[in-house]
């Protein structure tokens, strides 16, 4: 499938989605959020892909919503603003919940919008060059569409600050906060993106995807009886699956998994 806003290439098991408006910054418009959900949603059903890159094209990595979108949109009715800000939730929420492992490339600025898509990602690898920044206010918005994936990664405290002051940060603050896993000189991004997914396609597809998916159910929950059964099932059900049984079986006989074949 082709995308007018992206482009989309499969090497292997590795599908790199790169955003292609580079002469607005990368910003993003209606025609890009339904871009990056479709491709999302068929690369996560896509059972030859294993990882997934995002990464962009141009100086910038993404400047936010595009001017003439937000332009547009000061005119909607609030029902089409509902409307268009539930179509930019559920492209953030087909990333967050894709299946597949989702690595962020952040090779350059990255503000307002373009941090909800970093945030819904997995893996998130910067370039020291990269700036950040949480603008909304500055316009008299508020980052609240993206506000559920932006926290989980910077927790409350630093989007306490960033969220109303707007400042801009670096990569190494970003680091600091927990919001970028890796920061690496420019020139070593590539690499320092391709380790990682080296490691990822190295792992059970199974196991990966279920360890997703447990993150994302756990974190936050009490400690309860519910809880522990929920997590002894998990346990349970990933033992006794084909890979599960593999993976401990190619262990003991020190050879590589079938999934490595």
């Amino acid at each position: 499938m082709t995308y007018e806003t992206l482009e989309v290439a499969i090497a292997g098991k590795l599908a790199t989605v790169t955003l292609n408006r580079p002469d607005v910054r990368n910003a993003f418009n209606e025609k890009t959020i339904n871009d990056i959900t479709l491709a999302f949603d068929e690369l996560g059903r896509n059972e030859l892909v294993r990882v997934i890159v995002l990464a962009a094209n141009g100086p910038a990595f993404c400047a936010g919503g595009d001017l003439n979108w937000m332009k547009a949109m000061a005119g909607y009715t609030h029902a089409e603003n509902s409307a268009d800000a539930m179509q930019l939730a559920e492209m953030l929420r087909t990333i967050y919940l894709c299946p597949k492992p989702v690595v962020a490339r952040v090779h350059g600025d990255c503000y307002a919008g373009g941090m909800g898509l970093v945030a819904a990602c997995d893996v998130v690898v910067a370039a020291d060059v990269a700036n950040f920044c949480l603008s909304e206010v500055k316009l008299g918005l508020i980052p609240a569409t993206i506000s559920p994936y932006v926290i989980k990664a910077m927790g409350e405290q630093a989007a306490r600050r960033y969220f109303l002051t707007a400042e801009r940060f670096g990569a190494a603050e970003a680091h600091r906060i927990g919001f970028a896993h890796e920061v690496t000189p420019a020139d070593g991004i590539d690499a320092k993106v391709a380790e990682i997914v080296k490691a990822l396609l190295g792992n059970s597809p199974n196991a990966v995807k279920e360890a997703k998916a447990l993150v994302r159910d756990v974190a936050g929950e009490p400690v309860t009886d519910a809880l522990l059964a929920d997590t002894a099932l998990r346990i349970a059900h990933i033992r006794a699956s084909e890979q599960g049984r593999e993976g401990v079986q190619s262990f003991l006989e020190k050879r590589k998994p079938a999934w490595l074949g």
